[in-house]
């Protein structure tokens, strides 16, 4: 993309130009290198937009990054120059979008600009988080060690969400089946029932008749109900985009028996994770928790994050903290938290927590996906009966009147 720019050279002579970068931060950060002040910067309004093809750019995931960060780790424990380890890295990955920021980077780094910095170019991609941590591996001068944390981190949190995926896999499956069923019946199966009981000329019984008028119903006014939950999908998806719907559902989500619990121990180990990885990396506490504040999703944890950041820059300490909300953080983990604090080894307590919810999620997960099969193998069985009795009834009445 291109962007025009103001700025003033050291000899104090204005400049005017337009310069292409991936996004604002990055074309900021090229036009450093040239020993400019920039007193204005703007995106370039798109000519011809009606005939501009558009462009989509394919997402760039957890594992995405892990193999990014792995690799990149492994090259500079070897030796390997930044910016060769960067050009590599790019030659290798088949996502274009990612490829062509990954070459941003190396050409940044070429010209100069750490890699934390360069990295920070592309917030989208590369969190605070991130960055933090390949700063403070920058400035401990064991880099390498940075992006090994990064990885192993990214390589928890996404073994959680693939877990998560294949448990949801069996629900979604028996959904789609269910509802091709219901269109068959409805296309295929009623209308000829329908014409059998008028030729037979008979009366239907009462229960027949309210099928006959449901499975019409559907037939005629399908399009109706598709419209109305598509808006009823629009309106839930546009609240919980919004400050207050993000905050309420969060909280509501917290509440909800069994995935309530679960939902806590993410969020409670991402929590301890990010604080663990960055202490570990040479990250100060109190910086620490307020990176972790602007990773945490959940805006419960993001609010309690922020008050013991608030806190602990006021000399009380994390554990104290921690006590006082004992919904969010169990006596467990505050119990370790304080022994962290006492031994000196704060990261190692905080990551024996994450150890241990990682193998509770692991096992919560497995459990929720041995009873979601049974139960819905019932709920399934429910459906197919009713669904039975509403075909083989007014079956069954057409034959009698015949």
């Amino acid at each position: 993309m291109k962007y025009t720019y103001h700025a003033r050279t050291k000899e104090g002579r204005q400049e005017t130009g337009t310069i292409e970068a991936y996004s604002k931060e990055a074309a900021a950060l090229l036009l450093q290198k040239y020993n400019v002040f920039v007193t204005s910067l703007e995106a370039e309004a798109p000519k011809h937009v009606w005939f501009q093809k558009i462009k989509f750019r394919t997402p760039i995931s957890k594992k995405d990054l892990t193999i990014f960060f792995r690799q990149l780790s492994i090259m500079l424990d070897s030796r390997v120059p930044v910016v060769a380890s960067l050009a590599s890295l790019a030659s290798q990955t088949n996502k274009k979008s990612f490829k062509e920021i990954i070459s941003d980077i190396s050409n940044l780094v070429q010209e100069g600009a750490p890699l934390s910095s360069a990295m920070a170019a592309y917030p989208h991609v590369f969190s605070n988080f991130y960055v933090n941590l390949v700063k403070s591996g920058e400035t401990s001068g064991d880099i390498s060690k940075s992006l090994n944390y990064i990885a192993n981190h990214l390589e928890s949190e996404n073994d959680i969400i693939v877990k998560v995926r294949q448990a949801m896999m069996y629900p979604v499956f028996v959904l789609c089946v269910l509802v091709v069923v219901v269109a068959i019946i409805i296309i295929e199966v009623m209308p000829q029932i329908s014409s059998l009981i008028k030729e037979s000329g008979g009366k239907p019984s009462w229960f027949t008749v309210i099928i006959l008028d449901f499975y019409g119903f559907l037939a005629s006014y399908w399009w109706a109900l598709v419209l109305a939950v598509a808006l009823l999908a629009g309106l839930a998806i546009f609240y919980a985009n919004t400050k207050a719907g993000k905050t309420n559902i969060s909280i509501l989500l917290l509440k909800v028996p069994f995935l309530g619990g679960v939902l806590k121990k993410v969020f409670l180990t991402r929590f301890c994770s990010n604080v663990a990885t960055l202490i570990s990396a040479g990250v100060s506490i109190q910086s620490a928790l307020k990176i972790t504040e602007n990773t945490v999703s959940n805006p419960a944890y993001r609010q309690i994050t922020s008050r013991i950041e608030k806190e602990i820059s006021e000399g009380e300490k994390i554990s104290y903290v921690m006590s006082k909300y004992k919904e969010y953080f169990p006596p467990f983990v505050v119990q370790m938290v304080k022994v962290g604090e006492e031994t000196g080894k704060l990261d190692s307590a905080l990551m024996e927590v994450v150890n241990f919810y990682q193998k509770d999620i692991t096992g919560a997960i497995s459990m929720f996906s041995s009873l979601l099969e049974p139960v819905m193998i019932i709920v399934l069985g429910i459906i197919v009966a009713i669904m039975a009795i509403s075909v083989l009834s007014p079956l069954y009445g057409a034959l009698g009147t015949v």
